[in-house]
């Protein structure tokens, strides 16, 4: 009796796992999903030519200069840069006594650790010493800096789209003209977040950190504009992700050429040993 029921029972469960399967795939192809907020409202980063983009493409350490103004003046006081020293700014222009200046100026200390006595202190920053952690007192997490245009799909320009992006929620409307509250009325931004159409999900914890233009004087004489400043700290960003992308550039060129040169070389001499042959 067993052995009669048997294949019929596992008959049954196939057959049900294959209609289960072809319902639901019939049902993913004919349903028609909803249209999201997300989906109609959220933007791309805008094309941004940052001077390091192409393959022959540099850092320009005025522009490096002026974002780490930019970070220096607004975005150190809720984000850190701990993958960073301060003597690493010698890369983009800045002098010895310039850097140690830097590192004695800034307004958090490097802390100390004594573990004789377990105190803990701090001293005045070295230009050895890392960037100091930030402690942010606000709500959430401010994600560290250092390698933020790595972590982030769209790297120095959703950084840089991000940042001068911000926009009043009432009345705002897509490129095709659709006002966000009239199509979603329930999309409004709860009280804490801020509107922000380049963010995945349209609303964001951070408040807009450049909200006018001269909010930072730029030593150089370029004119500080919400754009401008939010492209000088996205290229300063790149850098402290990749600050040897110069040299891995040039490297890779003069690696390309020895082998244009190799493989040549390497026709040739099989052509001499194999002479008699052909």
């Amino acid at each position: 009796m067993v052995r009669l029921f048997g294949p019929l029972v596992g008959l049954f469960f196939a057959v049900a796992l294959f209609w289960s399967f072809g319902n639901g795939a019939y049902v993913a192809m004919t349903e028609e999903v909803p249209e999201t907020a997300e989906e109609m409202f959220h933007k791309h980063p805008e094309e941004v030519a940052f001077s390091f983009d192409s393959a022959m493409g540099t850092f320009d350490k005025r522009q490096l200069q002026r974002g780490f103004q930019v970070y220096k003046e607004v975005c150190a006081n809720c984000h850190s840069l701990k993958h960073v020293t301060f003597r690493d700014l010698a890369a983009i222009g800045y002098n010895e006594a310039e850097v140690k200046a830097i590192a004695k100026q800034w307004p958090s200390k490097a802390q100390t650790f004594d573990p004789k006595t377990g105190d803990r202190g701090e001293r005045t920053n070295l230009p050895s010493d890392p960037f100091p952690a930030v402690y942010y007192a606000g709500q959430g997490v401010p994600p560290d800096l250092s390698l933020i245009t790595k972590a982030r799909h769209g790297g120095p320009q959703y950084v840089r789209s991000l940042l001068a992006g911000y926009a009043e929620q009432e009345g705002y409307k897509n490129e095709q003209g659709i006002e966000l509250l009239k199509k979603f009325p329930d999309a409004k931004t709860p009280d804490g977040l801020y509107f922000n159409p380049y963010f995945a999900n349209l609303n964001l914890a951070m408040p807009a950190p450049l909200v006018s233009d001269g909010q930072v004087t730029y030593s150089d004489g370029t004119s500080a504009s919400v754009k401008q400043m939010s492209t000088d700290v996205s290229a300063f960003l790149a850098w402290t992700a990749e600050p040897k992308l110069d040299k891995r550039k040039q490297t890779g060129w003069a690696v390309l050429g020895f082998l244009l040169f190799a493989t040549v070389l390497a026709y040739f001499a099989k052509r001499n040993v194999w002479s008699n042959v052909h």
